[in-house]
């Protein structure tokens, strides 16, 4: 199969992820006061509405303002990381692959959306278990998990030559 029809599905992949994660961010915004719970599943899972001016799960979320710049650098290297590895694969990507990079990209561009929108992504799922939360998430955190996950199969599986 020829390279762009791949990267097509890719694309649409990609922009399905992102627009799903802008709509769920602006209902969350309309909808949900700043952390303020709104339970879903009484005692696992709760609507809280978060902005997030780190990276995935709270990582650097204490670095002061006037250094947000330097998330948004490390947001744009890890997408060109994400970017060599889909070279890579691309030559030989079945349609799990071009889902897991559609995913990744479509993610990491959500949540640089926010970040050139609100200098923080907006995250609003949490899950927890009595007083241990893991850091709340949104649509493009789940689709980048999911999409590196799939990646990670991939080359844990697959076969060498020779």
């Amino acid at each position: 199969m020829r390279p762009r029809p791949r990267a097509a599905r890719i694309a649409v992949v990609a922009a399905a992820v992102v627009l799903l994660d802008q709509v769920t961010k602006l209902v969350a915004l309309a909808r949900l006061a700043p952390g303020v719970p709104v339970p879903l599943v009484d005692g696992l899972v709760s609507l809280t509405l978060v902005l997030n001016p780190g990276l995935a799960f709270g990582l650097l979320g204490g670095i002061p303002p006037g250094w947000r710049w330097l998330v948004a650098l490390l947001s744009l290297v890890a997408l060109l990381v994400l970017l060599r590895v889909a070279v890579h694969v691309l030559p030989t990507a079945g349609a799990a692959d071009q889902a897991a990079i559609g995913l990744v990209f479509g993610g990491a561009v959500g949540n640089l959306v926010d970040r050139g929108r609100f200098g923080a992504v907006v995250d609003f799922v949490d899950v927890y278990y009595r007083s241990w939360h893991w850091p709340a998430f949104n649509v493009a955190d789940s689709a980048i998990t999911v999409g590196v996950a799939l990646l990670a199969l991939r080359f844990l599986t697959e076969k060498k030559p020779g």
